[in-house]
């Protein structure tokens, strides 16, 4: 690993060097392709030498625990402990640097939520997530747009995706892939029975066009009048959009807009999201057993998390955690829950990358 941060300084010292010539100044490409890379690196190497300067630091108060002075030798006690698990800390922080990055984790997001089984509470439930998820987008500033949605007669969600903008949104809730089951009593629930109901989330990074190529003569556009609730018509003209994509059988739907030209463009959008999601997977898919949680997709057919509504709580089965603040939680506040699941995959991250450099070597 150190050999790998000596590298990485000299890198990025050479970058520094680099940055400040006439020529590459002037070439606005290399200069902008360099500004990229000494901002990635920036961080490994800041951490890196602050590692170093630890280390001096314990080397010097290791010195001290000679002196002929008790007092001295106490402090120099203190000092090592305090940086013994700083140095703790930082090793861990270059660990986790140089994991190689999932290269989706900035892109916004393609967020799909869908009734399972449940019937009707379960499409209330789905709603219930939909709004979970806007709130906590809303909190930190991302912007939720509403690309298709199925709506059942008493509120609730058949169906509903959307794309939520925001920088790192995919970091943050690609670990929200799977399915969410829920315990209560339904409104409908005459004798006061507990019934489980279940709904299934899907996080897809969205993909531009330069990141999936669709061949026109690979999908079919069929066009149809949009419906409502119990099938009743919504417009009086044929502005819904079904895309088929003929080689993988994919099909995507989209009817809110009342333009077909604005249906199409969000339907693609779709398309677009899961033929990619679909290619990384396949490419996931060729990764070994021991390493498939370093790609951090996180298992859609699986149950996840369970909502407790007799109890209060919420449980994410994959690392155990329970909460007694469910209806803090649906007001949108999962960023505790996010924050104790990004840092169990970064530490599966980081014993696949220390297994495979033992592998190696």
């Amino acid at each position: 690993m150190f050999d790998k941060l000596k590298g990485v300084e000299e890198r990025f010292e050479k970058i520094e060097k680099l940055l400040s010539d006439p020529d590459v100044i002037k070439d606005q490409n290399a200069y902008r392709k360099h500004t990229k890379e000494h901002a990635e690196l920036s961080k490994i190497v800041s951490v890196y030498r602050e590692y170093k300067q630890v280390a001096e630091d314990i080397r010097e108060s290791k010195d001290l625990l000679t002196d002929s002075d008790d007092d001295i030798k106490e402090l120099a006690r203190e000092d090592l402990q305090h940086l013994h698990e700083r140095s703790e800390k930082l090793e861990q922080e270059l660990k986790w640097l140089l994991v190689p990055k999932d290269p989706n984790d900035e892109k916004n997001i393609v967020l799909e939520i869908r009734a399972g089984t449940g019937g009707e509470e379960a499409g209330l439930f789905a709603a219930e997530l939909f709004q979970m998820y806007s709130k906590y987008a809303d909190s930190l500033d991302w912007k939720v747009e509403v690309l298709s949605q199925h709506v059942t007669g008493v509120g609730g969600l058949k169906e509903i995706i959307a794309l939520v903008h925001g920088k790192g949104a995919y970091s943050r809730l690609k670990y929200e892939s799977g399915t969410h089951r829920v315990q209560r009593v339904p409104v409908t629930e005459s004798q006061g029975r507990i019934h489980t109901s279940a709904v299934t989330v899907a996080v897809l990074p969205e993909a531009e066009e330069v990141d999936v190529k669709i061949d026109p003569d690979d999908i079919r556009v069929d066009v149809f009048r949009s419906t409502g609730p119990g099938g009743q018509s919504v417009n009086t003209t044929d502005s819904a959009i079904r895309i088929t994509h003929l080689p993988t059988g994919l099909v995507v739907s989209c009817q809110d807009e009342k333009s077909q030209h604005k249906n199409r463009a969000k339907a693609m959008k779709v398309l677009r999201a899961r033929l990619y999601d679909k290619m990384v997977s396949e490419q996931n898919e060729k990764i070994s057993a021991d390493r498939r949680s370093q790609v951090g997709s996180g298992d859609r057919s699986g149950r996840i998390r369970t909502f407790n509504f007799p109890q209060g709580r919420v449980t994410d089965h994959r690392v155990g955690l329970t909460l007694y603040k469910l209806e803090d939680i649906l007001q949108g506040n999962i960023g505790e829950i996010i924050d104790v699941l990004i840092t169990h995959y970064q530490a599966l991250a980081i014993q696949d990358a220390e297994a495979e450099s033992r592998d190696a070597a």
